[in-house]
């Protein structure tokens, strides 16, 4: 059967929530309207299996229909990812006959929200250790403490998804990694004031002993790059995800500098711009840029789902994946804004706000650094 996004994200709920994503970013408010739609849709069960009440799709597929997403409003897509990452991570797991996150998928189902709690300021090993304290407790569950950075989903999550360090316990150091409810340990600031992505109001939240319950403990793992379920899951999801969202930002980028040169006419010339050489060749640069990428994160994400193994070289594609993401969404960008001209610079113009929003990419993990580091060391080995 060929998979049709449309079945998932009607054009009518795409044009719904494009219409709110200007008003979301001058404002700097979450689009709760686009999280309750999508929810009510089915969207946020996609990854879930079907026989615990989901769609059954696999991450082949999630990755098409947040490329579309995002094409719609980058930061709903980004948002959302955070969710998809918990339940695709769940998917990984049981795919791979793994037990412990069945709990992530039930509670997708029943309308529970997924947040990601990993990053932490001057954390550049980011899933590889933690400066969160994570306290065992006499019931087997754990209590954090410690400030996680950049939590999209900030203020509607129920569930929160996060790693912490275990020092004390007789085999520590351990990484921990498990999910906690919304209670009064957990403060979320007021504090997403950014270039882009204000939608996804991904405010800094504060962990005063928060607890998560002995059946919510997930994994135990020593900390550092590891080929453990969860981190290969955290990684494999989260960086063809990322790569997904900006790779939708490229191609509704590249849709709009295609629409504009069509209307406009050269004084010069008398004919539609869309007729000039340069802007011409400008417009093929972006497209062969572009063209490259989704066939990659296709390619990836199918990987993923059949269970292929890739061995080493799992983190060097995937990494490599969304670090040419990226910098082809950047690329892609730059070049629509040159071509649609001046009116582009205005905040009211869509592209102004796809230039704004793509910026954010360069920030997640992987960063540039360690994507290169991952593929020297790959090829050339570590350091001596």
């Amino acid at each position: 059967m060929i998979f049709d996004p449309a079945v998932y994200l009607p054009d009518d709920l795409l044009e719904r929530i494009r219409e709110r994503a200007p008003i979301h970013d001058r404002e700097n408010t979450f689009p709760e309207q686009d999280l309750d739609e999508l929810r009510d849709s089915g969207y946020l069960r996609i990854l879930v299996p079907e026989e615990r009440g989901g769609a059954g799709l696999g991450l082949e597929q999630a990755a098409l229909l947040q490329q579309r997403l995002a094409g719609a409003s980058p930061a709903t897509a980004l948002a959302i990812n955070m969710h998809l990452v918990w339940t695709g991570v769940a998917k990984v797991f049981s795919d791979r006959g793994v037990t412990g996150m069945e709990f992530v998928q039930d509670g997708a189902a029943a309308g529970d929200v997924f947040a990601f709690g990993v990053s932490e300021g001057g954390n550049d090993l980011v899933l590889f250790v933690s400066d969160t304290q994570a306290a065992p407790q006499a019931d087997g569950g754990y209590a954090f403490t410690g400030t996680k950075i950049f939590t999209s989903l900030a203020p509607v999550w129920t569930k929160l998804g996060l790693h912490g360090l275990d020092t004390t316990s007789a085999d520590a150091p351990k990484l921990v990694f498990a999910f906690i409810d919304r209670t009064d340990a957990v403060t979320t600031r007021d504090d997403w004031d950014t270039l882009g992505m204000r939608g996804t109001q991904s405010r800094t939240t504060v962990l005063d002993g928060a607890a998560a319950r002995a059946e919510h403990v997930v994994s135990r793992i020593d900390p550092g790059p590891s080929p453990e379920p969860i981190i290969f899951g955290i990684f494999s999801v989260f960086e063809l995800l990322l790569a997904s969202v900006y790779t939708g930002i490229a191609r509704r980028a590249l849709d709009l500098a295609v629409e504009t040169v069509r209307k406009r006419t050269s004084k010069k010339t008398g004919l539609a711009y869309s007729q000039d050489p340069d802007i011409r060749w400008r417009i093929a640069d972006m497209s062969l840029a572009y063209d490259a990428v989704p066939p990659q994160i296709t390619a990836l994400a199918r990987d993923v789902d059949a269970r292929h193994d890739h061995g080493a070289r799992w983190f060097t594609l995937l990494s490599g994946t969304k670090h040419r993401a990226v910098t082809m969404a950047k690329h892609v960008v730059d070049q629509a804004m040159l071509t649609a001209g001046g009116g582009s610079y205005f905040s009211s113009n869509e592209l102004s706000r796809l230039y704004r929003d793509v910026l954010a990419g360069m920030f997640h993990p992987s960063d540039p650094e360690s994507a290169h580091s991952a593929a020297a060391s790959a090829l050339l080995g570590p350091i001596e």
